[in-house]
């Protein structure tokens, strides 16, 4: 048999693995799941059941887990489901969320960044350094902050994989290392605070209620038009699509989200004076989710990560560059830590030397599994970091709003991290055996 380079089958949610000629555009279209290869609505709803039972869960366990976990913080405490909580916690959420959506990038590959909560307390401290105490206009000192971020990624991905080291101890030692130079930047005095309003809203200020309805819409026909005509590219090509009417309810459902988000956004939330609107950093977080899910989904870096995290062997005979992929996996997961340290420096107005780099890490990794991304590799999607990072937050919203003390909200969130392991590995094991 000769070495003929051929695509290998990943868990990506339907991804293919590589499209490099014709027959491997054939063989990635018969890995895909059944569901996408269903003639109508019936049996694609069949075959995702199918799916389901095999072991493909997706994102059901975090759907699921956020509605017990709302029906119960709303039974102890009336307050969890009123509007003004809501918009709270997506808020809280923000921080967590961002972070979990850089670890999904070193996750698919089955890799792992401990380093991720220092190098957003770094990418915050630039910032705020580069704004307060030179005066660099404030969206200058942004870029530059995130620019370096990214820039440690390069570093850390490329001493990983030029000299072959394990992630673990590499980003471990950038834990420690960045923490070192986090404390340099803003020396002895510690802190550093932000009094620039265009940075501070990024994470206190909203959009009008009708800026919030055309973004909104705006969104969803951007959407709605990527996916009918991406689905129709597809069919036009003789590659497997999903049901017209599938791509019709995804759009649907899409939409609906939208409008219960900036209903429940633009309801009067305020006290003293009336506060309504989408918050800045809720529209960041789906700018982020839509930029990230579009580079996975719909370009060869994204699918060649999915490869990589497959079977990386496979992924290497069918000319897939394993050094250039995995070093701009970690890349991205630092730049995009980056943008959780601005957010994060915004919302407290200040980034000072007690940033919780350990604990924020360890956040970002369990907010990340509990939204659906396997710690094994090869599986896993944006919008897995989102979702662990609302449970996160909930979490800890509705533990607060009863009055439990932080330990207990830690041990809760152990709890559910290990239940999403569990099901990942039991997953996992349900879709070997069915192999």
């Amino acid at each position: 048999m000769s070495d003929v380079e051929e695509p290998t089958k990943t868990e990506a949610g339907g991804l293919p693995a590589v499209e490099l000629t014709p027959a491997a555009a054939r063989q990635a279209d018969m890995a895909l799941p059944p569901a996408l290869a269903a003639d109508s609505v019936t049996d694609y709803l069949k075959a995702s059941l199918a799916r389901v039972k095999a072991g493909e869960s997706g994102i059901l366990p975090v759907v699921g887990g956020l509605i017990l976990i709302s029906i119960l913080f709303q039974a102890l405490n009336s307050n969890f489901l009123t509007a003004g909580n809501l918009v709270n916690l997506l808020v809280q959420a923000a921080v967590f969320s961002l972070l979990a959506m850089s670890e999904v990038f070193v996750l698919i590959l089955g890799e792992i960044d401990l380093s991720s909560g220092f190098v957003a307390g770094i990418g915050g401290a630039i910032m705020a350094v580069l704004l307060t105490n030179h005066g660099w206009p404030w969206w200058v000192s942004i870029i530059v902050g995130l620019l370096a971020c990214a820039g440690i990624g390069l570093i850390q991905g490329a001493i990983i994989t030029l000299i072959g080291l394990p992630s673990f101890v590499v980003t471990l030692a950038g834990f420690l290392f960045w923490q070192g130079i986090l404390l340099k930047i803003l020396g002895n005095g510690g802190a550093v605070a932000i009094n620039n309003s265009e940075v501070n809203d990024i994470a206190s200020a909203n959009l009008s209620p009708t800026v919030g309805w055309i973004v909104m819409l705006a969104l969803v026909a951007i959407y709605g038009a990527t996916s009918w005509f991406g689905d129709a590219k597809r069919r036009k090509a003789g590659l497997v699509a999903p049901p017209i009417g599938v791509t019709l309810l995804k759009i649907g459902g899409v939409l609906l989200a939208g409008i219960a988000v900036v209903l429940l956004c633009n309801t009067d939330r305020g006290v003293i004076v009336p506060i309504q609107g989408v918050p800045y950093v809720v529209l960041l977080i789906v700018a982020v989710l839509v930029v990230w899910t579009f580079l996975l989904g719909r370009t060869k870096p994204g699918r060649y990560m999915y490869a990589i995290g497959g079977n990386a062997e496979a992924a290497r005979r069918a000319g897939i560059s394993l050094t250039g992929i995995r070093i701009l996996a970690f890349v991205l997961s630092s730049f995009t830590a980056g943008i959780a340290g601005i957010v994060y420096t915004s919302r407290l107005q200040s980034i000072s030397t007690d940033v919780a780099g350990g604990t924020l890490v360890l956040y970002a990794v369990a907010a990340a599994v509990i939204g659906g991304t396997s710690l094994f590799g090869g599986r896993g999607k944006v919008i897995h970091g989102v979702l662990g990072g609302i449970v996160i937050a909930a979490i800890a919203n509705g533990m607060g709003l009863l009055g439990f003390e932080p330990a207990a909200q830690y041990m809760v969130t152990a709890l559910v991290l290990l239940a999403a392991v569990t099901i990942d590995a039991l997953a996992r094991r349900g879709r070997v055996a069915g192999l």
